[in-house]
């Protein structure tokens, strides 16, 4: 398997709402709750900044995906804020770290300065292991920030790192 993170294209929407909505359904990471579906999809990876995705070069199958944007504006609009999804069966194999780098190469380019999780929770231990690897500085956590499906809460951490 050859991996090669690019721009999005329309041609790879379906593959990311796809992957996004799974992280969506898992609801263990990302804080929405509804699903996207085609139109929505579109519309959503079209307002970002910047969308990258992970291609197996050897088969063109969508890997991961991720989506940057200013994480607010005006006098804080040097800050921006991504989020990663890995398809599964994927997991494991370095995709993440090859998108969380990209992304950060490519925020500077953007003309961003840090790069912040407003979010991560707390037991997602493989983000916040590679987020620590890469040097993201974890600047505390908000107890129960993060409401799971069971309507239990965990918490979460915010990190980041200067681009």
């Amino acid at each position: 398997m050859n991996i090669f993170v690019r721009e999005y294209t329309p041609t790879d929407i379906d593959a990311m709402r796809d992957i996004w909505n799974y992280v969506v359904r898992e609801a263990n990471a990302f804080p929405q709750t509804d699903e996207l579906n085609s139109e929505t999809a579109r519309n959503f990876f079209e307002q970002q900044t910047f969308c990258g995705v992970a291609v197996d070069t050897d088969s063109g199958e969508v890997l991961g995906m991720y989506i940057l944007h200013p994480n607010n504006v005006g006098r804080c609009g040097h800050i921006c804020n991504a989020s990663y999804a890995v398809k599964p069966g994927m997991r494991g194999r370095h995709i993440g770290e090859r998108l969380v780098t990209h992304c950060m190469e490519q925020g500077r380019k953007e003309g961003f300065g840090l790069l912040q999780f407003n979010a991560v929770v707390s037991t997602n231990y493989g983000a916040r292991h590679l987020y620590e690897k890469l040097g993201f500085v974890p600047l505390g956590t908000i107890p129960k920030g993060f409401r799971l499906d069971s309507g239990e809460y965990e918490d979460i951490v915010v990190y980041y790192h200067t681009l």
